[in-house]
C-alpha cells in the first residue's frame, strides 16, 4: 500500500474491516442456522450440520487468507517470503487435525485398558511360567 495516498489507505482499511464484519455475520447466521434458531428442526438433519460446519471452515480461512495477505501485506511481498509464512500454517493445522485424531484414539484405548485392569489376574510375577530361573540351573 506504498502507493496509495493516506486517504485511500484509509478507504482500503476501512472496505476491509467491512468485508471483514460482513463474513463474521454471515458465519454467525450460519451458525445460528446450523443449531436451529432461525428455523427450528434443522439441527437435526446430519447433512445440514455438515454443509454448516464446511461453510464456516471456508469463510473462517477466507477471513484468515484476507487478513494475512492484506493487513499483514503479504500480497506486496516476494513469493518465496508469503510460501514461507503459508507453508508453516500449514503444517499447523495439519498438526491440530492428527493431535485431535490420536486424542480421539487415546480415549478410546484408555476405556479399554481400564476394562483390562478391572479384570482379576492370576499371575504371580512378570515372567511367564515357561521362562527357566537362575534359580533352577544350582
Amino acid at each position: 500500500m506504498g502507493h496509495l495516498s493516506y486517504e485511500e489507505s484509509i478507504k482500503k482499511v476501512y472496505q476491509g474491516l467491512i468485508l471483514l464484519g460482513v463474513v463474521t455475520l454471515i458465519e454467525v447466521g450460519l451458525s445460528l442456522f446450523g443449531k436451529g434458531y432461525i428455523i427450528g428442526g434443522v439441527e437435526d438433519y446430519k447433512a445440514v450440520i455438515y454443509l454448516v460446519g464446511l461453510g464456516l471452515i471456508v469463510l473462517s480461512l477466507y477471513k484468515a487468507y484476507f487478513i494475512i495477505y492484506e493487513f499483514m501485506h503479504m500480497r506486496y511481498e516476494v513469493k518465496g517470503l508469503a510460501l514461507s509464512v503459508l507453508l508453516p500454517t500449514l503444517l499447523l493445522i495439519w498438526a491440530i487435525i492428527a493431535f485431535f485424531q490420536e486424542g480421539g484414539s487415546w480415549k478410546d484405548r484408555r476405556d479399554q485398558i481400564q476394562e483390562k485392569n478391572a479384570e482379576p489376574s492370576d499371575a504371580q510375577g512378570m515372567l511367564p511360567d515357561d521362562v527357566y530361573r537362575l534359580e533352577n540351573f544350582g
